[in-house]
């Protein structure tokens, strides 16, 4: 048997599913159970269990199971021990940003460019998500590190998090709206149309649990990915965005003011998350100290 096969053999059982799999491995579904199905045959036994709608490890797959993981962390360590003995750093750094993080405080591209410049045999995959899948995709192995909303949840105890920026949540709104005060009692918003984040991104999450701790659910009438889009629909008088703080001259450049949500406050922070109870790649390792680094507000 081979390394690539156990691989294979994890991954459709964590997917529970060949097509899922396939498209997770970068193969074709018939090369995936073409291996799969030669690898039960070098051990004379079925691992998977293709007669449902999902797929399941057989009684033997569940057995094997933990030793294939075992295996293929072995392998990675050994892989990892070389690497760091010959300084060389290669392979593939994962890194999650949410929406809006990649900001001129927060310049993630700089950092990434210095990266590659100096490990140019490094290749870099960035993705876009909520919070909370992003969380997921640490907990699957499929991210080596997050830059993230905290949401206000409890964290898995195995995850590092670094809580690079903590901001004041504020309602914008176009100029004439919410008459001229500078504070607004958060329960004053139970009524109003809000423009809010989507679901799963920290900001939401915190303003929700305040909501909810406040005895009424918020009336989303419009939701969306980037805080700008939320700012020029507040802009238009479709709203109330509930947004991070904003500088005043950001503001009025956006076409609105922002109004203090107090009784009670709610924050929103920003963290910089990573997986600490399973052994990362050198590559993860400098680029989450570079970034640990470079994003720390307060140098």
């Amino acid at each position: 048997m081979e390394l690539r096969q156990l691989r294979y053999f994890v991954t459709v059982a964590e997917e529970a599913n060949f097509t899922r799999a396939a498209a997770r491995l970068h193969l074709t579904q018939p090369g995936l159970s073409a291996q799969i199905r030669q690898l039960e045959r070098e051990l004379g036994l079925p691992l998977l269990d293709r007669g449902g709608r999902t797929v399941t490890p057989t009684e033997v797959g569940a057995a094997v199971l933990p030793h294939a993981r075992a295996a293929l962390a072995a392998a990675e360590r050994i892989t990892h021990t070389v690497d760091e003995f010959t300084g060389l750093l290669r392979g593939q750094v994962r890194l999650g940003l949410i929406s809006g993080a990649a900001v001129e405080e927060f310049d993630v591209a700089a950092v990434l460019a210095e990266f590659h410049h100096d490990h140019p045999q490094v290749g870099i995959s960035l993705t876009e998500d909520t919070s909370e899948r992003m969380l997921a995709a640490l907990d699957r192995g499929e991210l080596d590190m997050a830059l993230i909303g905290m949401t206000g949840a409890d964290v898995d105890p195995g995850i590092g998090i670094e809580v690079l920026l903590e901001t004041a949540v504020v309602a914008a709104v176009a100029a004439t709206d919410l008459g001229d005060g500078a504070e607004i009692p958060l329960r004053a918003l139970r009524d109003r149309p809000l423009i809010c984040l989507t679901p799963g991104t920290g900001i939401r999450a915190v303003f929700e649990r305040a909501c909810a701790a406040a005895d009424f659910e918020p009336a989303v009438a419009y939701e969306a990915a980037a805080p700008a889009l939320l700012l020029r629909l507040a802009a238009r008088g479709l709203g109330v965005a509930v947004v991070p703080e904003l500088a005043a001259e950001e503001a009025e450049a956006f076409g609105v003011r922002t109004v203090r949500i107090v009784e009670p406050e709610v924050r929103g922070r920003l963290a910089l998350a990573w997986r600490t109870d399973r052994p990362a790649s050198p590559a993860a390792k400098v680029l989450l100290g570079q970034l640990r680094i470079a994003l720390r507000a307060d140098e």
